[in-house]
């Protein structure tokens, strides 16, 4: 089965990366990541101090925020093209299809605001110590956001204003993830990242059912 989904995967992942006829892409994510972290310092202040306790907040705000900007291209227009149902027919499950987009959107996102991380955390006043904790937040975060995108991009694909409707209903469903995230470089957070890595693997374990029923209940 992973040698049939290969082809699958590397278009899911060229489509992300390079975006819709080569535009956006990785790109959008990464540069409104970056314009967050740029901005926030001229909203609060040149305090150094401030500035490192509330960093952490505003990364993993800013990643949830890149998260969910390609949401509107994550199923949809697959969906309206009845890629689904071919793949259907040629035996793929809709949960495996799902799961190589999960991945490929977390490669799409992820990897590239991570390596931004360091800018961010230079702008925001952050220390050596708690960059590592950040980049080490973000890989185990940013999965379970990318597998809220998928799921809740295949609940609201072909609905009016879906993707509105599934930023609004992202948002709720990260807030463990944020929590746990920024709540990791707090003096007493230890436990963040144990419990920030536990959300994401719920996350991962639930998305692919649920999107792939989603998807499903729509053809039938």
């Amino acid at each position: 089965m992973i040698g049939r989904l290969w082809p699958v995967f590397v278009r899911d992942l060229t489509l992300l990366t390079r975006g819709a006829q080569g535009r956006g892409g990785a790109v959008l994510p990464l540069l409104f990541f970056l314009a967050v972290a740029m901005l926030f310092p001229f909203a609060v202040g040149p305090d150094a101090r401030l500035l490192a306790r509330t960093g952490a907040g505003v990364i993993w705000v800013a990643a949830l925020l890149a998260a969910i900007l390609p949401l509107d291209r994550l199923v949809e227009p697959d969906l309206e093209a009845g890629f689904f149902d071919q793949w259907a027919l040629r035996g793929f499950s809709e949960e495996a299809l799902l799961l190589s987009r999960i991945l490929a959107h977390w490669i799409s996102f992820g990897i590239p605001l991570m390596i931004a991380a360091p800018i961010s955390a230079g702008l925001l006043s952050l220390d050596a110590a708690q960059l590592q904790t950040v980049e080490l937040g973000l890989l185990l975060g940013t999965p379970g956001l990318a597998a809220i995108g998928v799921t809740i991009a295949a609940l609201t694909a072909g609905l009016r204003a879906g993707s509105a409707l599934g930023g609004l209903l992202a948002i709720p469903l990260t807030v463990p993830l944020l929590i746990f995230g920024a709540g990791s470089l707090q003096p007493d957070g230890e436990g963040g990242l144990a419990l920030l890595a536990a959300c994401s693997l719920v996350a991962l374990a639930v998305a692919p059912f649920a999107g792939g029923a989603a998807i499903r209940a729509g053809r039938e």
